[in-house]
């Protein structure tokens, strides 16, 4: 048998939603508005959440920071408390049944590899936590409400974790945790994390975009679709935590 490399010195960096999920987080805020306590509040938030998704859509496509500005508004005035109590049932009955199916593989896979793992993701911190519990990660990084009083004001903490900015984050925690990020990988779905994926020395596009998965041809970047058939994908698997080929045997007869 022939043992995956180690690297001691390295991590996968995972954008989450669209990458290692099939949704996102207007979903989430969607399931928080149709769990209010009253029947009457519930139906109307969950149909202006409805109605608002044209807006968030158009904002994302122009600035995904203005995008994070617009939607975040939508949690002001809420229970920190109920936010996070809710977290829980938003992962079992939403999150968890959205996970790519060979999502979970990807991340043991490159931990088996000695990868350090870490999500990397534009939802709340709080939403993100039981996913990060269930996929068995290293770190969590997301955003943050900013919170006053116990009540959501409405606002994200700084830093945003968003576009180029992911980038930032990443050099900082390379620094932080002792890593190599020329040796570390990073996976995304959406053209949007180009930074996140070229600051780093094994990028792959995961479940791309068109846009992202053009540029991946144009790199030669890898190409991940967890969504497809085990035999498939394990066949494009990431450069570098590939089994080892077995050696063939010498027959002392020429090829």
């Amino acid at each position: 048998m022939h043992p995956q490399p180690k690297y001691k010195n390295s991590a996968a960096f995972y954008d989450v939603d669209g990458t290692l999920i099939k949704i996102n987080i207007v979903h989430a805020f969607a399931y928080y508005a149709s769990r209010h306590a009253s029947l009457a509040t519930s139906a109307a938030n969950t149909v202006k959440t409805a109605l608002s998704i044209p807006l968030f859509w158009a904002a994302d496509k122009l600035s995904r920071k203005y995008f994070n500005e617009i939607f975040y508004r939508s949690y002001e005035g809420q229970s920190e408390d109920r936010l996070v109590v809710l977290a829980e049932e938003l992962f079992e009955d939403v999150i968890k049944p959205n996970i790519y199916p060979r999502a979970k593989a990807l991340i043991e896979e490159s931990r088996r590899a000695g990868c350090r793992q870490v999500l990397l993701s534009g939802a709340l911190d709080f939403t993100m936590k039981p996913l990060a519990r269930y996929l068995g990660v290293d770190d969590l990084i997301a955003n943050q409400l900013e919170f006053v009083d116990s009540y959501a004001t409405g606002k994200l903490r700084k830093p945003f974790v968003a576009g180029a900015t992911k980038a930032d984050i990443m050099r900082a925690y390379a620094k932080q945790h002792g890593i190599d990020l020329a040796e570390s990988w990073a996976y995304s779905d959406s053209f949007s994390d180009y930074a996140m994926l070229a600051v780093v020395g094994h990028p792959t596009a995961c479940n791309p975009d068109l846009r992202l998965r053009s540029m991946a041809r144009s790199y030669d970047w890898p190409v991940l679709d967890l969504d497809e058939a085990p035999d498939r994908a394990s066949a494009r698997r990431p450069q570098g935590l590939a089994p080892a080929a077995p050696r063939r045997l010498r027959t002392g007869k020429a090829d």
